[in-house]
């Protein structure tokens, strides 16, 4: 069978030797987020067809305004999980707090949390740019069969499980690690199948390409200026490319495909940042070690923070190994 022929389901089966804890649980639950995505898609697809562009008029727990398809893709990746009965919590960016899933007639001894962002980057809907769902799989710290509480979404990166990121554009595709490599499926949207096209991603050793939105030049860390200007001399292999979509799931897929960083610090607006930890940041950085790359909030290690409420937000410095070096480097620089 070559690569392109392999499915997600069949990929999954065959990898489900590699987890440690293989009682086909969690293949259920990465099988649950194919489907969900795949019903998001087609909405995603159509949105210029039907109501649900633009805002809903109203503002999530981040004081965001809400797009028609943030809301949309929330109920049917909470739907999707809690019908099949495979997470005992989800926490997302679009509920002010946790949920805790019972378990219907009998109590839950489902052993999985799931943190989400449902859609990444709604406000490009409407000038049909790809937008994205980020997911965190982590196993439950308190005893099976209790209600889940807020240390069992309180974990560092470190230790998740799984996590991944499906990006709806020109083609679909999910992108996922269960900690042994990272693999990229394309939707085949004639059959709603999702076909192996992108195996053992990496991102180059060498990246030419930097994001960061520098319409904030003037609010950022001195350390970030001091990287731009970097980025843009003219010296060696520079100066590099600037890409920015606004959307981390596309910028973050780009630059892991073609080699580069992505950058969105602290400002003088938002000190601590404005990316979400828990269901944007962790994920993304788990899958950037495993592709080779680096995450940082521009001084430590993304992964090694631990997390003190659900949507605490942190700097994020995310791409080729070499890049975020050298971007600490200037952060370190500055402080002294």
């Amino acid at each position: 069978m070559t690569q392109h022929n392999k499915t997600l389901g069949e990929f999954i089966i065959n990898k489900q030797a590699e987890f440690k804890y293989s009682s086909g649980e969690l293949s259920r639950l990465i099988n649950s987020i194919r489907l969900a995505g795949k019903i998001v898609n087609h909405e995603v697809n159509k949105a210029g067809l039907v109501d649900i562009l633009g805002s809903a008029g109203a503002e999530n727990i981040q004081g965001e305004t809400q797009q028609k398809l943030d809301i949309y893709a929330n109920e049917v990746f909470i739907k999707t999980l809690i019908n099949r009965e495979i997470v005992c919590g989800i926490a997302s960016e679009e509920e002010d707090d946790f949920i805790s899933i019972k378990g219907g007639n009998k109590k839950n001894d489902n052993k999985y949390v799931v943190l989400m962002d449902p859609l990444d980057g709604s406000s490009n809907i409407d000038v049909n740019v790809s937008v994205g769902t980020i997911f965190s799989i982590y196993r439950r710290v308190t005893p099976a069969g209790t209600p889940v509480t807020l240390e069992d979404f309180l974990q560092p990166g470190n230790q998740q499980v799984a996590a991944g990121y499906i990006v709806y554009g020109t083609s679909t595709m999910i992108v996922y690690s269960t900690g042994h490599g990272v693999n990229g499926f394309t939707l085949n949207p004639a059959i709603g199948t999702y076909y192996l096209s992108h195996p053992n991603m990496k991102f180059p050793e060498k990246g030419h390409i930097y994001s960061v939105n520098e319409g904030n030049y003037v609010h950022f860390p001195q350390g970030v200026k001091s990287y731009i200007k970097y980025c843009q001399t003219e010296e060696d292999d520079r100066p590099y490319t600037s890409r920015y979509i606004g959307s981390l799931v596309s910028d973050f897929h780009r630059n892991m495909i073609k080699g580069g960083i992505y950058i969105y610090p602290n400002t003088s607006k938002n000190p601590d940042g404005k990316l979400r930890l828990l269901y944007e940041c962790n994920p993304m950085a788990f899958l950037a070690e495993r592709a080779g790359g680096k995450a940082s909030n521009g001084f430590k290690r993304i992964l090694d923070i631990k997390p003190t409420e659900l949507h605490q937000r942190v700097p994020f410095f995310c791409g080729n190994e070499e890049m975020v070096e050298k971007a600490e480097e200037f952060m370190a620089q500055a402080e002294n």
